[in-house]
């Protein structure tokens, strides 16, 4: 690395007369020109002028090139005309996309010649024709993908033709993680910028298998019409980018912001960054690729785990216990039990365990035994093979509800009328328009609610910071936990039987289970911790409970609720709560809620609110 800073500042330091004249005036045009722009990663800072997103020094050619983009690409110009004895390190070698604007924006003549063999290997074994943006779904199990992602891939020409994407390449960007935080920590750090960020282009059927198999997650594959031309140029620019760090934080400066980044080199012409001024959501990247007219086709990769879901629907329980069996030992194939089954179920329950047993080699270390296995399931298929799986694409995750909400209720706590203002930076909760989303995803992040009681009093309801629940129902071949999280500011019964606002963190794990089409059970233990001022201690831990039932019906999201929490220091508090939400648009919901609180510290309290909530970015 400090080799090539020297060979740039030899590059810097060239003699002047080296470089031709170029008109001042011209050069200030150019350094405004929004692909210029694009190629430094620059903003408008928040006291005028210009800022970098990029966070590496090294990226710069000029000492504030990152607040000034004349004086970068003055820097870059007579870099450009350096001796070509700087070999790799060379400007136009290491700057290829810069080099190529600038050498047709001033008509450069007479510049050096450098090899550049490594880069120009690097461009013809990526070969870059077209591009597709593709969108691992969210997979709430896991928290560091609770909002999908975006990444590019990169086609050679003929792969729309041959199908021969496994072969292209991917352009990823993404927190840069030594070690092995937990997913406490990560979620901590992706929030406050505590990771770098990377580009990185690796082969797509890394990415492919790490997201479909290793995480379980839907794949959408969103083809773009960006010419041969405006896709090499991107590609140019990523070259730029090797181990060059951003700033990574998880909502706005994000794997989807920089990839809109790179969208606006290949097309300066598009604007998209200035709709994300404060966050940015995978999902709403998406619709503004979408919207900018950007996409020309749609294709749907479903994962190993809803692959093996869908085999194993149509199968009894009986058929399932099978699935089971014959996954563990394949003798069972053999059994007369089996051997009476009709040979079209046999076929699929086969089919089944072969699938259960690639799922539960995800992420393992190869296990001769189990190959062993996958062998014999595999010929038992090919002697007699189930009908191909047939899944029904589900819904756009761009279709679904925009991402920020603004709320308004009026309601009544005890003999008490109030009227209730919110607004949600993100994203969506079990009962929130249930369009593209799954049934038992919650995912909110900075929410906060006020409250104006009778008299103008006015409060702080609740201040959250994070929640998350995700309720994955489980089934005889799979058995995932359910759990939640949240913590942050919220009012609970008081002493003098009015509301104390107080801070706590809590979590739980449990199960849920599918008690039809279109509804869930759960039931999780849980704990919390809890700072009041009602108590003596300054913090008060409990254990506690959280159970209910969501249903879909046909108005929008029901959900029924029971909690309860019990305190080390006596002090035990339930609660029972129904909401119902009727969808009355994509974008909009009006939501009844009720509830009846329960503590040793205040009498019993019901709770009745109309809200209307708009999803609006």
């Amino acid at each position: 690395m400090l080799k090539r800073l020297a060979w740039l500042a030899l590059c810097v330091c060239a003699p002047l007369s080296a470089a031709p004249h170029i008109d001042p005036q011209r050069l200030q045009q150019l350094a405004n020109d929004p692909f210029w722009i694009s190629l430094g990663h620059y903003e408008t800072a928040k006291l005028g002028g210009w800022r970098s997103y990029v966070s590496d020094p090294k990226f710069f050619l000029a000492a504030d090139g990152n607040e000034h983009p004349e004086h970068e690409l003055a820097a870059t110009v007579q870099a450009l005309y350096a001796p070509a004895s700087a070999g790799e390190q060379h400007a136009q070698c290491v700057y290829p996309a810069r080099t190529r604007w600038l050498k047709e924006q001033l008509g450069l003549t007479g510049l050096p010649t450098p090899d550049c063999a490594g880069f120009k290997q690097w461009f013809k074994d990526v070969s870059p024709d077209s591009a597709v943006m593709i969108f691992p779904a969210a997979y709430l199990n896991s928290p560091s993908s609770m909002f999908g992602h975006t990444l590019l891939r990169i086609d050679q020409a003929g792969v729309k033709s041959d199908k021969t994407s496994l072969l292209s390449y991917a352009i990823n960007f993404g927190a840069y993680i030594e070690g092995s935080d937990n997913s406490i920590i990560y979620a901590w750090k992706g929030l406050m910028g505590g990771y770098p960020g990377l580009f990185a282009l690796v082969p797509y059927q890394e990415k492919l298998s790490e997201y479909r198999s290793l995480e379980n997650r839907d794949l959408w594959e969103y083809r773009l019409n960006l010419t041969q031309q405006e896709t090499a140029r991107m590609v140019e620019h990523v070259w730029e980018l090797k181990q060059i760090k951003f700033d990574y934080f998880f909502f706005d400066e994000n794997c989807s912001y920089r990839l809109l980044e790179l969208l606006q080199v290949a097309r300066p012409s598009l604007r998209l960054t200035e709709q994300f001024p404060i966050t940015a959501i995978p999902t709403d990247t998406v619709k503004a690729v979408k919207e900018a007219g950007l996409v020309e086709s749609i294709q749907y990769r479903p994962s190993r785990e809803r692959e093996l879901l869908s085999r194993a629907e149509p199968l009894n329980p009986e058929e399932q216990q099978w699935v089971l069996k014959i996954s563990a030992d394949q003798k069972q194939l053999q059994d007369p039990a089996f051997q009476a089954q009709p040979r079209a179920r046999q076929a699929l329950i086969i089919d089944a365990a072969y699938r259960l047993e690639r799922y539960r080699a995800n992420g393992q270390e190869r296990d001769p035994a189990r190959a062993q296995r996958s062998f014999e399931l595999l010929r038992a298929i090919n002697q007699n093979p189930a009908p191909e799986l047939d899944i029904p694409q589900p819904g756009l995750p761009e279709d679904g509800h925009e991402s920020r909400t603004w709320q308004l209720g009026l309601g009544t706590r005890g003999d008490k009328a109030f009227g209730e203002y919110g607004l949600r930076m993100a994203y969506h909760d079990l009962n929130d328009n249930n369009e593209s989303f799954p049934l038992g995803a919650q995912i909110e992040i900075l929410q906060l609610k006020l409250r104006q009681y009778e008299g103008n009093d006015w409060q702080v309801q609740r201040l959250d910071l994070a929640t998350i629940r995700s309720l994955t129902p489980r089934n005889q071949l799979l058995q995932p936990l359910s759990w939640q999280v949240t913590g942050g500011l919220e009012r609970v019964p008081g002493k003098h039987d009015d509301q104390t606002l107080v801070s706590h963190v809590n979590g739980g794990g449990g199960g849920t289970w599918q008690l039809g089409d279109d509804t869930l059970g759960f039931a999780l233990g849980t704990v919390r911790i809890e700072h009041n001022n009602d108590f003596a201690a300054f913090v008060a831990p409990a254990a506690g409970f959280n159970s209910g039932v969501l249903w879909k019906n046909p108005l929008g999201n029901l959900s029924l609720e029971a909690k309860g929490d019990f305190f080390t220091n006596g002090e035990v508090r339930r609660s029972l709560s129904l909401n119902q939400q009727w969808e009355i648009s994509r974008n909009l919901g009006l939501r009844l809620s009720a509830q009846r609180e329960f503590s040793h510290l205040a009498t019993p309290e019901n709770e009745v609110m109309l809200e209307l909530k708009w999803y609006h970015y």
